[in-house]
């Protein structure tokens, strides 16, 4: 049976984020975590040993796979940014063309630095991103 690894804990994102190696990475890491708790409106919760992930919703599949995650959320890993937003989303597309310098995965976004990105869009990505997993799983 498959069990699900990205669980939300009782970590400190704020030592989380202390343990982050590289300054300016650490620097980015607390400006992504003012700009996510302001949008959001969520506090900040860890999420497995490295997501800092913002809300949840309750998602189950056909296949009958299902599961708790964060509406959206980050991790300042060694070699890029990751930010998490809700795969499947149309919008998602047309928001990154006007995103900056950032590379792509199946649900992440990955970036160097925010200096690299429209922090607006940034905004909006996020915005988009809970509106739309609110829609699709309601919860009950």
């Amino acid at each position: 049976m498959y069990v699900l690894k990205t669980k939300e804990t009782d970590t400190s994102v704020i030592e989380f984020i202390e343990q982050v190696d590289n300054p300016k990475k650490r620097e980015d890491a607390y400006r992504l975590l003012d700009i996510f708790t302001e949008t959001t409106g969520f506090e900040a919760k860890m999420w497995g040993p490295s997501i800092i992930g913002f809300g949840s919703y309750h998602y189950k599949y056909e296949s009958g796979h299902e599961g708790d995650a964060p509406l959206v959320g980050f991790s300042p890993r060694k070699a890029k940014i990751s930010l998490y937003f809700a795969p499947g989303d149309t919008k998602r597309e047309e928001l990154l063309n006007r995103f900056g310098k950032h590379t792509t995965g199946k649900a992440c976004v990955y970036v160097n630095k925010v200096a690299d990105i429209n922090v607006d869009v940034l905004k909006e990505l996020i915005n988009q991103s809970v509106s739309f997993l609110q829609e699709m799983y309601p919860s009950k």
